[in-house]
């Protein structure tokens, strides 16, 4: 049945396997609108098949967003097949958006993690439209075949600089960063003795008006004898940030658009001032464990990534002013003033912190080292140490909030 299937599919495709046509649909040859082995990827899932229904897949919009929700549901080969479309669509006017090496790059990557070889000629184009681009794409593919992930990022350079902070070159930029021995991030070299730690400080956030289990969970963390805390309410946030770093602080803090993103702000510059730990207000420490580890904690920065390298802001530890802190508060002040409407985990949340992290180790494999210990914990220990407490409003929040 399987067979007859693959002969049928292979007829109406003029004798050529999906994977050989997917392979080269960025030509000319092909019509500026979905073809029927076009068609075949996107019906392999049901919400794209459903946005191709209802929209079609004709303009660089909507192909664009039928790719997107391909790549989101983990079918990185039909995502590629779509992206290629959209490509092809495109005007190559670097006027247009998204930019036609934004395309290339992504369906080149969706072809990496398919597990298939990348066609030459797309990746000829996407150099000649963005070397950087190139560069990134290149050194994905080596470090994922077992290449020495040292020379991998040297070859990448610091095109983690094209992109909008948080997008996912950060993310597999540490995924390959952890993997250089000795660390990038000084976990394994000795204490320079200078530090004592993280300082046993803890610090939260909630506006105003904190419904009843936020209030329950400050004062469970207030009994903590062995940690300084501080609570922050909208109004004592506007003036600590107008009392320690000015005027433009504070406007930036109430002019946010929600109060996770005026959190994020907050958080960012009371830890590098003071060094601690942050925790945000709906998340408690699981137990005394937890507790001692945070205690006990004797690197400099203290950050856990998901299982996709992305960095928790939620919960961390630094000391004052450490590199990585003065580093995401640059990042945040120029996503202020030049990308203000963007996605809030890339403008104040997670996405400062991966791309610091990506600085950082850049400028080690430059043999700048600023001598500072970074410690990377992975989600399991985070789950140790965080638990979520059981809050009625987030089953009502936004996916976009809930995610930033």
């Amino acid at each position: 049945m399987q067979e007859h299937q693959e002969s049928g599919e292979q007829a109406e495709t003029g004798g050529k396997t999906l994977d050989e046509l997917v392979f080269g649909n960025t030509a000319d040859i092909y019509p500026k609108e979905p073809t029927a082995f076009e068609m075949q990827c996107i019906e392999r899932d049901g919400q794209a098949a459903d946005y191709c229904r209802h929209n079609g897949a004709t303009t660089l919009e909507h192909a664009f967003t039928v790719a997107n929700i391909l790549h989101r549901n983990r079918m990185p080969f039909e995502a590629a097949c779509i992206y290629g479309l959209a490509y092809r669509i495109h005007s190559k006017n670097q006027g247009e958006y998204p930019l036609p090496q934004a395309l290339m790059q992504v369906r080149l990557l969706c072809f990496l993690k398919a597990g298939k070889e990348l066609p030459e000629h797309d990746l000829h184009a996407l150099s000649v439209l963005s070397r950087p681009y190139a560069n990134y794409i290149e050194s994905i593919r080596a470090a994922w075949r077992g290449g020495d992930p040292r020379q991998s990022l040297l070859h990448m350079g610091n095109a983690f600089e094209e992109f909008l902070s948080g997008e996912e070159i950060d993310w597999l930029y540490l995924e390959t960063a952890l993997q250089v021995q000795p660390s990038l991030f000084n976990t394994d070299a000795p204490s320079i003795g200078q530090s004592a730690g993280i300082p046993k400080k803890l610090f939260m956030y909630w506006d105003k008006n904190p419904p009843e289990e936020i209030v329950e969970n400050l004062y469970f963390h207030q009994g903590i004898p062995d940690l300084d805390i501080k609570l922050f309410n909208q109004e004592e946030a506007a003036e600590w940030l107008y009392r320690f770093y000015g005027p433009e602080a504070r406007e930036f803090f109430l002019a946010m658009r929600h109060p996770a993103e005026a959190a994020d702000f907050l958080r960012v510059h009371v830890t590098n001032l003071y060094g601690g730990w942050w925790l945000d207000a709906d998340a408690r420490i699981a137990d005394v464990s937890a507790l001692n580890f945070m205690l006990q904690e004797k690197n400099d920065v203290a950050l856990f990534l998901t299982q996709g390298n992305v960095v928790h802001n939620d919960f961390y530890g630094t000391v004052a002013k450490s590199n990585i802190m003065q580093e995401c508060l640059l990042v945040l002040y120029n996503n202020c003033y030049r990308h203000k409407h963007l996605y809030i985990a890339y403008k104040t949340g997670p996405g400062i912190f991966n791309r610091a992290a990506s600085r950082t180790a850049y400028r080690a494999l430059e043999n700048i080292n600023q001598g500072e210990r970074v410690k990377f914990y992975n989600q399991a220990k985070f789950e140790e140490i965080i638990t979520q407490i059981d809050a009625p409003y987030k089953s009502r929040l936004p996916l976009w909030q809930a995610m930033g």
